[in-house]
Order: structure tokens, then sequence, then C-alpha cells
């Protein structure tokens, strides 16, 4: 088949595993700052020889000199040659947070992520907002919940910001207005975190005219953390 298999990695790369070869991606590409934890700036990617190939061998030749794969390929491959001058302190600092990565090995790591995105959504829950995504569709990166009806999206994320020094997402797009996205990823992604923002929320929320079960949260995301397997 002709068909390129592209992955988008960008949120995922580091808190999830991305087994590019043994899933037979053509082409991955992913970012920096995300689960990495490094400096925003370099864009991972990742291509097989199909992609790369497909690539060569295509009719019209790209329009841009610096997005060309087949000039870029000869630059980082064994022909060495000059495309651009290439960022060294951000690829210094994309080495160091890969040996942080490594320091705490894959499957740890994943594994955290995915507890403190269990435990945010159970305290999300109790505190009786409902995640956007079905519990078999949703990343243990990004978490959007529906924001409840009649309560302001700009007072609760100022409100968080100003008071607990706490920054979440607005919706984007159609959901502008609609959703909140609580993102964990990579130092992000701890277990004080999840339990500071959601006991904030606890305080917050009553002021936008949502009440709730003072400590509920909280304990529903504890509860979690109980478990065999640890955050």
């Amino acid at each position: 088949s002709e068909t390129l298999f592209m992955v988008d990695t960008v949120t995922t790369l580091g808190g999830n595993e991305v087994a590019v070869d043994r899933w037979g991606i053509d082409y991955a590409y992913s970012a920096s700052q995300k689960c990495l934890g490094a400096p925003p700036g370099v864009a991972p990617v990742a291509f097989s020889d199909k992609s790369l190939n497909s690539i060569r061998d295509r009719g019209t030749k790209p329009s841009s000199w610096y997005l060309d794969l087949s000039l870029l390929s000869k630059y980082w491959g064994e022909e060495r040659v000059y495309h651009h001058t290439a960022p060294v302190s951000m690829l210094l600092g994309l080495r160091e947070a890969l040996s942080i990565v490594l320091e705490e090995g894959l499957k740890e790591r994943h594994k955290r992520h995915k507890k403190n995105a269990q435990a945010l959504v159970q305290g999300l829950q109790a505190l009786g907002l409902k995640t956007v995504a079905p519990e078999e569709s949703r990343l243990d990166q990004i978490t959007p919940v529906w924001i409840p009806e009649g309560v302001d999206d700009d007072l609760v994320r100022g409100l968080l910001l100003e008071e607990d020094s706490i920054e979440i997402g607005k919706g984007l797009g159609d959901f502008a207005g609609r959703v909140w996205r609580i993102g964990l990823m990579g130092e992000s992604s701890k277990k004080e975190y999840v339990l500071m923002l959601l006991s904030a929320m606890e305080g917050i929320l009553p002021k936008a005219g949502y009440e709730v079960a003072v400590g509920e949260a909280v304990s529903a995301a504890s509860r979690v953390y109980a478990e065999d397997q640890p955050a």
C-alpha cells in the first residue's frame, strides 16, 4: 500500500508508549516542551524508509527550503550536507531532559502519568464535573471537562491563577467557553499538583455560583493514590 501511517505524539511522547517501529508508524512528530519536559523550540520527528522514499520521489518539489525533508534528511544522515544552523542550545536542553526521562524509566513515567490522570478524573467527578471524552478515549496528559451551566469560564480560571497560581486552559474553537482543559504533562504530572488543583477548585467553584461538597474531590483522588500502584 502507498498509504502512509502518520501519528501525532505532541502530547504523548514521554507520557505514553510510542512504539514507532513495532506499530509500523511511517511518520511521527512531537514537541519538546510537553511530556519530555524540555524547553520549547524543538520538534522530535521520526521517519520510516517508506516515508522518506515517498518524499524523495514526489512529483512536485516542496515550496519551502527549510521544510524540505529531502534536504533535511541529507543534513541529518551520513552525507551531512549543510542545510541550516542547528539550535545547539535547544538540543542540549532536550538531551538533558531525555536523561531525566531515562533516570525515571519509561515504564515508571508512563505509570505516573496514568495514575495522576485517574486521580484527577475521580476528583473532578466528585465535584460533579463531567469529562468530555469517554473513558476509553481519554489521554492521560490532558483532561477536558465540561463547564457547568451558568459558571463563568473566565472568572474561575482567573481566580485559580490569582489566588492559587494555577493556570488551566480554556476551550478552543467550538469548545470555547464550554470546557476547561487540565494538563498533566512531564514535571507537572505530580500527585501534589493534582491534589492542589482539586483543593483549589473546591474553594473557587462556589464563588462562581457552583456549590460543591468540600473535601470530596481530594478524598476521591486520595483513594486512587491509596491503591497499590504508586504515582
